[in-house]
């Protein structure tokens, strides 16, 4: 009898995988014919067909007597490929090069920031002439591998405003917050260590995180954070090292963390000696703060990250990581070996422009903004059929369901057709449970002709 085809595309698709990331390195030996079918459940003949695909396209290849190797050297690291193969749509990577490749014009409710014209424009140029002012090593020099310390004692400032107290030896700059998160990622994990996020997450921890070669393991997020029976159940049954997650407004839900959640999730970290890194990138969008872990826990067994690209500028690439005292030298070692020091011309130019009394009136107008604009989106999605999954206390986002079981991949591969980016829910679900969700941001949402497309592409046939 012939071997399942689909059966045998899989295991091929799933070996192939592990060599691309790396779990099966060169010289590996692969289970026996009758090892690998009893593991997999399926016949010798799905086993024998796989190896010889792999072994024809030079994947693998049979030693006489001995079994089946990982030939040669080890193929460049495919982001790509060290997943689950995605439909383009919902691939994390693919997703974001729509968003920051688009031609002028392009419509991008699905994106993650906020337009140009939100942006303190005034304060930078200032902060700009200020700085073609300032002596030449500010505009010249490598910057200290801690970082500019002038800002590093207004950041402890202003994390002890949150409640967060770090002193500023406890704060190492990055060039990003997605920088910060890959230190994190160098420092506290090894390939094959599994890592909790939330279900739905930022869909760049996932893609960030397919490149440490983690296993990612999700847990349900719910209105006042991830759900605590779930959360319970993968700390014990998958062990992992490391949750990252969002503080204040979640991403991409625009959910808020609660204080009664928050002491749960860090009773929990604490019995099962969890470290926990906290993305705090959206703190000025808030009013009134909502709980953060750090602030609870002291940053002893939580790390906070975060940047300014979200209220300032995407373009001043500088963040920041919260740590205990004794972490921060290492940290600092590995920033050196990676990037070797800070970025002193940003952080001068974050300084600057964080020191004049006009950001946080900008905050404010944010937040004033950002409350019509989700009250506007709100409206016009309902109107379209779209359904808010809650309804957030700050942010940008809006995180909505579709009508009658309707995908939203194909909702946005018909949306990208007309110039318009979607963000579909899968895109932020590792256990692609959201097939049926899309995020809004709310701020890219003033243009009628992306609820127009919506109205129409969900009257018609599903």
């Amino acid at each position: 009898m012939a071997a399942d085809g689909t059966l045998v595309t899989r295991m091929v698709a799933e070996i192939r995988g592990r060599i691309a990331a790396r779990s099966l390195a060169p010289g590996s030996r692969l289970p026996s014919i009758r090892a690998q079918a009893a593991a997999q459940r399926v016949s010798k003949t799905t086993v024998v067909e796989a190896y010889d695909r792999l072994a024809a396209e030079g994947a693998i290849e049979a030693r006489r007597g001995s079994g089946f190797y990982v030939a040669g050297h080890p193929p460049p690291l495919s982001l790509a490929e060290a997943g689950p193969k995605l439909d383009r749509e919902v691939d994390p990577l693919w997703v974001s090069r729509q968003a920051l490749e688009t031609p002028e014009g392009t419509l991008k409710p699905g994106c993650g920031w906020l337009p140009p014209s939100w942006m303190p424009e005034a304060s930078l140029r200032r902060a700009l002439r200020g700085l073609a002012r300032a002596e030449a090593a500010a505009l010249t020099d490598y910057g200290s591998p801690l970082g500019l310390a002038a800002l590093r004692e207004h950041l402890a400032r202003r994390l002890g405003g949150f409640g967060v107290p770090a002193a500023p030896g406890q704060i190492l700059l990055t060039e990003s917050g997605t920088q910060a998160v890959d230190l994190l990622c160098r420092f506290l994990l090894e390939p094959g260590d599994a890592v909790l996020v939330d279900d739905p997450c930022y869909f760049n921890f996932r893609a960030l995180l397919r490149a440490h070669r983690v296993r990612v393991v999700s847990v349900p997020y719910t209105p006042t954070g991830p759900d605590i029976a779930a959360f319970a159940q993968v700390l014990e049954a998958e062990k992992p090292r490391l949750y990252i997650t969002n503080c204040a407004v979640h991403n991409p839900t625009g959910a808020s963390l609660s204080a009664v959640t928050a002491h749960r999730v860090l009773k929990l970290a604490e019995q099962h000696g969890l470290t926990i890194v906290e993305d705090d990138i959206f703190a000025d969008f808030e009013a009134e703060p909502s709980p953060r872990l750090a602030a609870f826990d002291g940053l002893e067994r939580v790390v906070q990250i975060g940047s300014f690209s979200k209220t300032l500028s995407a373009s001043l690439r500088c963040g920041y990581i919260a740590a205990r005292v004794e972490w921060i030298e290492g940290l600092t070692d590995l920033k050196i070996a990676t990037s070797f020091a800070s970025g002193r011309l940003s952080a001068e130019l974050l300084l600057a422009v964080l020191q004049d009394g006009a950001y946080r009136k900008h905050a404010e107008g944010l937040r004033a903004k950002l409350a019509a604009a989700r009250s506007k989106a709100d409206i016009r999605l309902r109107a379209a059929g779209l359904k808010p999954w809650t309804t957030p206390r700050a942010g940008m986002y809006l995180w909505c369901e579709l009508p009658d079981g309707r995908e939203a991949a194909e909702i946005a591969r018909q949306a990208l057709a007309e110039g318009i980016v979607l963000a579909p829910g899968n895109v932020f679900s590792p256990a692609q449970t959201a097939g049926g969700f899309l995020r809004f941001n709310v701020a890219q949402c003033a243009d009628p002709r992306i609820f127009q497309m919506l109205e129409r592409v969900l009257r018609g046939p599903a």
